[in-house]
């Protein structure tokens, strides 16, 4: 009796383990992780509700950067297709940026030039002469991302506010356009002066949304500022929208800001703050250490005497300097590259080019006019 009960017990447990592989091997074949692909899907699209906060934009850029991620199932022949073919591969290998820049979708990439420079759009002047050497798409106004904060520095510096005031981050400084993170929390305190240090050097968003909001009439009268003041300097092509460039409405062109280069620059406290390399600050807490944004203030290669880097995936990667170049005084600037290193490999270019070409170029140009 014991023996047939041991032996109705071993069927049982044979029939319990055997009874799911029947199961699945009846069931229809899945493509490997194919529940694991359905559940990420499943997450996107949960993650993917709007944003009361988040505007038309932000939302554009986030479907578009999803479609990059291999979130989505392409349609091929008509069939639905359950690949994750990566959009953002298939782009890469076919030579076309993943996101579109405004300057793209203008057609600026189709642009040659005789430097094969990466940057859309691309200036050069001699500041000695106001004379522009090279040119690329200079006059066609774009989105500027963070060189925003170089007129933003300009209202602040030009308007005489107290530099030793502290000024307390608030909710309202939190940047709700990109959704960007910012070291500085809100209530963190840092004086006017820091704060104006650090989002020149470092392009702190929430210290330049602190200083437009902290200006006599808010960030609208600051706004307004900022628009006089690039009237006056007949920046005719440009538009400020808020103080930090986050929004792609601050629009400018390269011969634009050559002007707001060259006006900046007669300020020592904006040469200062945009080319120290490393900056520590104590918003209450801990101290928070930055670093520049630009890669070139640490090469002794180069004599910078104002700099200032930007990026939004409308902009694409921006750079503005004041730079001697084998003695004199050249204004750069380079819009909508691709990259961090390929903005930095065009100004190398140019350098070059000034060393062996610009000073022959600028002897020409002169003697034709004399």
């Amino acid at each position: 009796m014991r023996v047939f009960s041991l032996k109705v017990l071993l069927l049982t447990l044979v029939a319990a383990v055997a009874l799911p592989v029947s199961h699945a091997a009846s069931s229809p074949k899945r493509p490997p992780n194919a529940e694991a692909k359905k559940k990420v899907v499943q997450a996107r699209g949960a993650n993917a509700k709007r944003n009361p906060r988040e505007t038309r934009e932000a939302r554009e850029h986030r479907r578009r950067q999803l479609a990059l991620d291999g979130g989505g199932v392409q349609k091929l022949g008509g069939k639905r297709r359950g690949g994750y073919q990566k959009v953002a591969f298939a782009s890469a290998l076919a030579g076309v940026p993943p996101v579109l820049t405004a300057g793209d979708l203008a057609g600026l990439n189709l642009t040659p030039d005789p430097l094969a420079l990466s940057s859309n759009v691309a200036l050069v002047m001699d500041q000695t002469t106001n004379e522009v050497l090279f040119e690329k798409n200079a006059t066609i106004p774009l989105p500027i991302a963070s060189i925003t904060k170089l007129m933003t520095s300009l209202v602040v510096v030009e308007a005489g506010q107290d530099l030793d005031e502290l000024l307390t981050v608030t909710e309202e400084d939190v940047d709700r356009e990109k959704f960007t993170h910012s070291r500085l929390r809100v209530g963190a305190q840092l004086s006017r002066a820091n704060m104006l240090h650090i989002a020149l050097m470092s392009s702190e968003n929430r210290a330049a949304a602190a200083l437009g909001r902290n200006y006599p009439g808010g960030i609208r009268a600051f706004v307004a500022a900022m628009n006089t003041r690039a009237r006056e300097l007949s920046m005719d092509s440009s538009q400020f929208s808020d103080s930090t460039g986050l929004n792609s409405s601050n629009v400018s062109s390269a011969r634009d800001l050559a002007k707001l280069v060259v006006a900046a620059y007669q300020h020592p406290l904006i040469r200062q703050y945009s080319t120290d390399s490393r900056y520590a600050v104590d918003p209450g807490g801990r101290t928070l250490e930055y670093r520049n944004s630009n890669g070139l203030i640490e090469s002794s290669d180069w004599e910078i005497g104002l700099q200032k880097t930007g990026y939004i995936s409308e902009a694409g990667r921006c750079l503005v300097m004041h730079v001697h170049v084998s003695g004199r005084p050249f204004v750069m600037i380079f819009l909508d590259s691709k990259s961090k290193q390929a903005r930095l490999a065009d100004a190398s270019r140019i350098r070059k080019w000034l060393e062996s070409r610009g000073a022959s170029v600028v002897s020409e140009r002169r003697s034709s006019r004399s």
